[in-house]
């Protein structure tokens, strides 16, 4: 089976530009597909025009041109022109693409077409109770409507898309699994008392609620140290840094235990999961984040958000602590226990992993994705 990913992000130095959530399940996936034996391509939309191979999957960069008018069209029908000739030439048997801003809106491929929810523009937006340009729902709507099959992150996107967008389509869900190899737990150089928060620096992952949590816990306890990881942006309502506002909401205490690290290699990021104490993750809006995934299986004592898609992840008190980010006392007091009650915390960090292994691992990904897939090129979806 030769399997293609579109994607506008991938975890490889040379294509280069940040890497979220979507590159590293691209990544994931396609390692897994192609340790398996299948043949898998990524295209990547970038600032260059470029072939490498990353092991043994094929990666294209296509380059991005701007023009005076309709740059929309002509961009999706260049990357439309550019698939269909690989998908003739290499034989490539099925396509997959995310929803966001409707990237294959207009585009016809050779191959059925699969679109995975990670979480469109439509679906952030009202998660955030924020507007959106009607053009992203206009394309995004399209994209889905166009689709050979939709397969969704988690249930809870998925039903959110099919409510926001009016949708008949079945949508099966897929979670998003992690090679628990990879993200193993190594205790040996964990920093006691540090925390830990990675990921980009955005509203809607509860980073200004983090601020007002952190206050809480420096209040309780002025050693505990807060790391913030991970690739400032401009605030959507503020129009200035996230991370300006952030710092501008820390008291003058908290300032001073507060670390800032800006974007790192995905490598250089499993170290620092690794050696920190305690990881939050405050999120408003997440499909089925790859990143709690990731503490998760090194085994690391957690408080998350208790926001939709938790439910399907997480077990209060169980693989760590849920809170509403909001209620920045009892966060905070959630922090408070993992620290003041180790045992009882790292029960919990073992638990976490157990329920990774279990359940949301890339083997079991794995199969449930080529079945899928298999269905798809068999048109019996």
């Amino acid at each position: 089976m030769h399997i293609a990913f579109l994607t506008s992000e991938y975890p490889n130095q040379r294509i280069g530009g940040t890497v979220g959530g979507i590159g590293s399940f691209v990544k994931n996936l396609a390692t897994s597909l192609s340790n398996k034996g299948h043949r898998v391509s990524v295209f990547v939309y970038s600032q260059k025009e470029e072939y490498l191979i990353d092991g043994e999957i094929s990666i294209y960069s296509i380059k991005m041109n701007k023009t005076k008018i309709g740059t929309w069209w002509f961009k999706r029908k260049h990357i439309e022109s550019y698939i269909n000739k690989i998908i003739s030439n290499q034989k490539i048997d099925v396509i997959e693409a995310p929803e966001w801003t409707g990237i294959t809106a207009f585009m016809k491929f050779k191959a059925p077409l699969v679109i995975r929810l990670h979480g469109s523009d439509t679906f952030f937006c009202h998660l955030e109770n924020r507007k959106q340009k009607w053009k992203n729902y206009f394309f995004e709507k399209k994209a889905l409507k166009s689709a050979n099959a939709i397969v969704g992150v988690s249930n809870f996107v998925a039903d959110k898309t099919i409510e926001l967008f009016h949708l008949k389509n079945k949508i099966k869900t897929i979670y998003n699994a992690i090679d628990v190899n990879d993200f193993k737990p190594n205790h040996t150089n964990v920093k006691e008392k540090t925390i830990l928060y990675f990921g980009t620096i955005i509203r809607k992952k509860g980073v200004l609620e983090l601020a007002k949590i952190f206050n809480k816990i420096i209040e309780k306890d002025a050693s505990i140290k807060l790391i913030m990881l991970g690739r400032d942006v401009k605030d959507s309502i503020k129009k200035k840094s996230t991370l300006i506002l952030f710092k501008e909401l820390l008291s003058e205490k908290s300032k001073k235990q507060v670390e800032y690290i800006d974007s790192v290699p995905y490598n250089i990021v499993k170290e620092y999961i690794m050696k920190t104490d305690i990881v939050v993750l405050p999120s408003f809006a997440e499909a089925f984040p790859m990143t709690w995934l990731e503490a998760m299986s090194m085994e690391k004592k957690i408080v998350t958000s208790n926001i939709g898609w938790s439910s399907e992840l997480m077990i209060d008190e169980v693989t760590g602590y849920v809170c509403n980010p909001k209620k920045s006392n009892e966060f905070a007091e959630k922090v408070i226990n993992l620290v003041k009650y180790p045992d009882v915390a790292f029960n919990m960090a073992q638990n976490a992993r157990k329920r990774i292994q279990e359940n949301f691992n890339q083997e079991k990904a794995y199969q449930e994705n080529y079945t899928f897939y298999k269905k798809i090129i068999g048109n019996e979806i």
